[in-house]
């Protein structure tokens, strides 16, 4: 196999070392016909992953949804960019005994739970500590009340979303991520930085985006479809 003009011979797995395999871990590809690591050093030191500002949102499962919304149907606004995901017609308001938020957008499809995802910012304005959280993972999470045009649900599932790189099979095999679990991204600009603790978030299909609340974003000015880069 040719790479950069520069023969790159498959290594077996059980002919590296520790050290070796920590390395072929992060900077290798594996080889489609034999399915064996082979040393890649073209990996870019600059690889690229465009960002999605997520702002506050909510995710619905069907015993909520009736309650809230009973009859009404949850219409597609917009497509968003994580395949079968979309923003929809529908709004609730986030209360708790402190504050409430208002024109809070559900997101479809329907799920098997119910989610809401808020900033540190949001947070505060409404007195809870959500634990940070990957979608999900929801258990013991902050209690908020959920109120709809027809009704109100008041139980856990507020979270506050881990930074998260969405990825597939495919996408982790093309951009040498196999195996990774989590990574940081360098931001340029006037404002730029290191963000660390970004997990990669496994799907059946996905887009290659990273995910940031608002506070993360606003920090860095940071806009939808800006580009940052992976670090290692």
């Amino acid at each position: 196999m040719k790479n950069n003009d520069l023969e790159i011979e498959p290594i077996q797995k059980k002919e590296l070392t520790a050290e070796e395999k920590k390395l072929a871990l992060a900077y290798s590809k594996f080889d489609k016909i034999s399915e064996t690591p082979i040393f890649d050093f073209s990996l870019s030191e600059n690889m690229k992953v465009s960002v999605g500002v997520s702002n506050r949102h909510v995710h619905l499962n069907q015993e909520d949804y009736e309650i809230l919304f009973k009859d009404m149907k949850l219409e597609k606004v917009r497509d968003l960019n994580q395949p079968t995901q979309f923003a929809s017609n529908l709004f609730v308001t986030i209360k708790t005994p402190k504050s409430e938020i208002q024109k809070v957008r559900v997101l479809g499809p329907i799920r098997g739970y119910t989610q809401i995802e808020i900033s540190k910012t949001d947070a505060y304005k409404l007195g809870v500590v959500p634990p940070i959280r990957d979608s999900g993972d929801i258990e013991n999470s902050s209690v908020v009340t959920l109120v709809g045009p027809y009704g109100e649900v008041t139980h856990d599932g507020c979270i506050i979303a881990t930074r998260h790189i969405h990825v597939d099979d495919e996408i982790r095999k093309e951009k040498n991520l196999v195996g990774v679990k989590e990574v940081s991204v360098k931001i340029g600009g006037e404002k730029g930085g290191i963000i660390e603790h970004v997990h990669l978030k496994d799907s059946k299909r996905a887009y290659f985006e990273l995910h940031l609340d608002t506070d993360d974003a606003n920090a860095f000015l940071l806009k939808n479809n800006d580009e940052v880069e992976i670090i290692l």
